[in-house]
């Protein structure tokens, strides 16, 4: 049986132009070898399977090779070259910092500096790992680090920048390693499907690279499974039942039945993925990636950050052209809470049910009112109030209906209104809000008109407490406060709480300037008798003085106090 190499080793880059989605490393490091600007140590960091030992590697071969090509990669094919690929190069030494961390190794390692290359210009040392050594370890290799000999070169690579004392950072040339993005890490995989004539479908490869996070290497890891358990022909369903990841259809279906309005259709849809195994978190989860997907969809100028195939590129850019950018930011918006307080939550599927009934009926709570779509004529202003010009009124339309938001007026910015889940009439006030977004003028109000609208507000109002005390509040206004009298101060302070009453009285009494006053009501019977002080020795003896002032003679000749202290 033939000995099998995993495709991380199979497939490492030997050549600069191989390292996959690191060019800005690549290219420095080719110009500093070509111009003879060379640093003595080097530090590469960044996440893991990213290419640093890679990158490490290649600059080490190529520089102790003796004939490099015209692009500076190393020759692969001289004694130097031949000598570093059969690991028995005297000139390349690599330490694994992970489990030679003490000061022990380090003085090994710089006991090998003292003597010159072989073969070649450079000795070269390669600490993988770095931040794993002491600090001890560090302070002896510091010295060192600063001034080697000229043949020396250091290469440091970390994934922990952070725990590397600052004295060494001073001392390299640090190259920061990015995450390698989703279409290089799948171009890469095709090509490796080529070399191997592997069939694979371009959706199964987009999601092994979206599971890798950046990693090339934890990429061809998953990829070397997906061969193990498909054979020579990778597709999407195979991908998504080996890795556990939903399918992107269940999406796409939940928010077909979120569009129209279709709670029970959803409902169903949760259940099915938790019969398959899933837990609830993994779908709101991936539930919300989708929102987002569609939500970048919705601009050309953020369509690059969508990473999937061109075949689920085409169904998103569908789908996002039937969803408004409203419904899609609070639809967001309700995934979001629901994963903060997921892991409170005692009944988990129940709370993520109501985050999903809450999506279903979004486009019905901010449908706009019949009365905004009519032109108003303008009307008598408050008194006070300067009459100002007649404006032109914009006709709204119902959310569902809208592709694309309407420009805004020039005097308001528009603002996306979120609902908010803990808010049980969020969806009386958004209905409200949105009236109150197309008006230019305000309406002339009296207290009837007052009394009508805070009575509306209690008599829908879910919360019985704040239902009862405004029942009980006395109104009275003077424009444009409308003044709330109340008989405790519990009273008082249920009023304060409840933010949203002044934000329904004012669109529906079509006047944004109203303002609330709240006071406790003074009653007499609450008012407590005064008791009498009892009086002090000291304030007898005065009043005792004040009917014979001779007192105070006595007091003086016997040196007396009135307290008798």
């Amino acid at each position: 049986m033939s000995q099998y190499v995993v495709s991380a080793r199979k497939y490492r880059p030997i050549r600069f132009s191989d390292v996959v989605g690191q060019e800005h490393v690549s290219n420095t490091l080719k110009n500093a070898i070509q111009t003879g600007h060379l640093a003595h140590a080097f530090l590469f960091c960044g996440p893991r399977g990213v290419g640093k030992t890679t990158c490490a590697r290649i600059l080490a071969k190529v520089l102790n090779c003796q004939q490099p090509t015209a692009d500076l990669d190393p020759c692969d094919t001289c004694d130097s070259c031949k000598a570093f690929n059969e690991q028995a190069s005297f000139n390349i030494v690599e330490l694994d910092a992970a489990s030679n961390n003490s000061v022990e190794h380090i003085r090994a390692l710089i006991e090998q500096v003292r003597f010159q290359p072989q073969q070649g210009k450079y000795k070269i040392f390669i600490i993988d790992e770095v931040h794993m050594l002491s600090q001890q370890a560090f302070n002896a290799f510091l010295k060192t680090l600063e001034e080697p000999p000229p043949y020396a070169i250091f290469i440091l690579a970390t994934t922990e920048k952070h725990k590397i004392i600052p004295t060494i950072l001073s001392r390299c040339q640090i190259f920061d390693f990015k995450r390698i993005q989703v279409p290089e890490i799948a171009a890469h995989l095709q090509f490796i499907c080529e070399e191997e004539n592997i069939t694979a479908e371009p959706d199964a490869l987009h999601i092994i690279a979206q599971k890798a996070d950046g990693a090339l290497r934890d990429a061809l890891s998953i990829f070397d499974r997906m061969v193990s358990f498909s054979g020579d022909k990778i597709t999407y369903s195979d991908v998504i039942e080996n890795l556990n990841i939903l399918d992107y259809d269940y999406f796409f279906k939940v928010v077909d039945a979120l569009l129209t309005e279709n709670a029970s259709e959803v409902l169903l849809i949760l259940d099915d993925v938790l019969k398959k195994g899933f837990d609830s978190d993994l779908f709101i989860n991936g539930l919300a990636e989708h929102l987002r997907n569609l939500l970048v969809c919705q601009d050309p100028e953020t369509l690059q950050l969508l990473e999937v195939g061109d075949a689920l590129r085409q169904r998103y850019t569908e789908q996002a052209f039937l969803s408004s950018p409203a419904f899609l930011v609070t639809a967001l918006q309700l995934a979001n809470e629901c994963d903060i307080h997921y892991k409170t939550a005692r009944n988990k599927r129940l709370h993520v049910e109501m985050a999903l009934i809450k999506m279903a009926y979004i486009q019905r709570a901010a449908r706009v009112s019949p009365l905004a779509e009519e032109k108003k004529k303008p009307e008598p202003q408050p008194p006070g109030l300067e009459e100002e010009p007649a404006k032109s009124k914009p006709v709204q339309v119902p959310v569902a209906e809208v592709k694309q938001p309407p420009p805004p007026p020039p005097s308001k910015p528009a603002t996306p209104k979120v609902l908010k889940s803990n808010d049980l009439i969020n969806s009386m006030l958004l209905e409200v809000n949105t009236e109150e977004d197309s008006l230019t003028d305000n309406k002339a109000i009296g207290l009837p008109e007052i009394e009508e609208g805070w009575q509306d507000f209690a008599a829908k109002c879910a919360k019985e407490t704040v239902r009862r005390v405004m029942e009980d509040t006395q109104l009275d206004f003077a424009y444009p406060e409308v003044i709330a009298t109340v008989n405790t101060n519990i009273a008082e302070n249920t009023l304060r709480q409840e933010l949203a009453i002044m934000d329904f009285l004012r669109g529906k009494l079509q006047n944004k300037e109203l303002l609330l006053r709240i006071q406790v009501e003074k009653r007499p019977e609450d008012q407590a008798p005064v008791v009498a002080r009892p009086l002090t020795d000291k304030e007898i003896f005065l009043k005792m003085a004040e009917a014979n002032p001779a007192l105070l003679d006595l007091q003086k000749r016997l040196d007396l106090r009135p307290d008798n202290s």
